[in-house]
């Protein structure tokens, strides 16, 4: 099967990419740099500008599935410039992808895109379902609505719609894990305020198999991209020093300090969201790395 992938060079976009090739598919890219263009028999990049609406048409040739992967990166600081990347970078790039279709013959059956469970509400107290519909008032969570409105416009073309809600993404090349690392090897690491707030996160294998599951099984719908054991930021920093064998004896960091160091992206520090991954689990997806444990030995030794 033929596959096109936006954000394909990405962290989450490379293990997807290696897995497919991995399983036997053509994987097609769309790239908005043209040094990141390579073209082998079953590895092939085509140019694509959302903010010109430019797009190579022979991205599209026997592609069955795309999967869209593509977004600024939300890890930035957010002045008012690129709080609009965040958003456009997202919303233009699946109007694009849906106009292209609409007025394009092919052979795509599959539409399956990454959202993000920052759409969930703050608290400490409740769990997510795919079936909750509050939407959290922050910045990411209207970024997230404003992305899935636009995912659901495939519907119109009688395409299954797909749409995975990723977690915290744990991974040794990059990623929130490795930025949480480094002041606890060096030994000044402390959780974020209270540090009960609920962090729901994924080892980045599981996460790319869990793509993998949702095209190879034709699932409609939205899927919580979580691992099953949600843990508090207390629990996972205490559990990075005790992988990395550091001690942790700083007071907890005042969310006051942050907010002073980061502006209004401190919310993605602080934000409690306890997500379930249960419909996965309905559908026998098996987690390699449910385990926080296990999946920090993974990624940290």
């Amino acid at each position: 099967m033929t596959i096109l992938v936006t954000g394909a060079t990405g962290l989450v976009g490379q293990e997807l990419v290696g897995l497919l090739l991995q399983n036997g598919h053509t994987v097609h890219y769309l790239s908005t740099s043209k040094d990141k263009l390579v073209y082998n028999s079953n590895y092939k990049g085509f140019y694509w500008n959302p903010k010109t609406a430019e797009i190579d048409l022979n991205s599209f040739t026997d592609v069955e599935v795309i999967v869209h992967l593509a977004g600024a990166n939300v890890a930035q600081k957010w002045t008012t410039s690129y709080k609009e990347e965040i958003i456009q970078s997202r919303v233009l790039s699946t109007k694009l992808l849906f106009q292209t279709l609409q007025k394009t013959p092919n052979n795509v059956k599959q539409f399956v895109s990454a959202s993000a469970i920052g759409i969930y509400p703050d608290s400490l107290t409740n769990i997510y379902h795919e079936t909750d519909t509050d939407i959290d008032v922050s910045f990411l969570g209207n970024v997230v609505k404003q992305w899935e409105n636009e995912v659901n416009q495939f519907e119109k073309l009688e395409l299954i719609v797909s749409k995975i809600r990723i977690g915290i993404v744990l991974a040794k090349n990059g990623g929130a894990l490795q930025e949480m690392a480094k002041p606890i090897k060096y030994g000044v690491g402390a959780a974020f305020g209270s540090g009960n707030q609920y962090q729901s996160w994924i080892h980045i294998h599981d996460l790319a198999a869990i793509f993998y599951h949702v095209i190879e099984h034709k699932l409609p719908g939205i899927y919580n991209g979580v691992s099953p054991y949600t843990v508090t930021n207390l629990e996972l920093t205490r559990a990075i020093a005790k992988t990395l064998d550091r001690p942790l004896f700083l007071p907890n960091i005042p969310q006051f300090m942050m907010k002073l160091l980061l502006g209004e992206m401190h919310h993605i520090l602080f934000s409690s969201q306890n997500v379930s991954c249960r419909k996965l689990l309905d559908q026998n997806f098996q987690f390699k790395f449910a385990a926080l444990d296990k999946a920090l030995v993974d990624l940290l030794k």
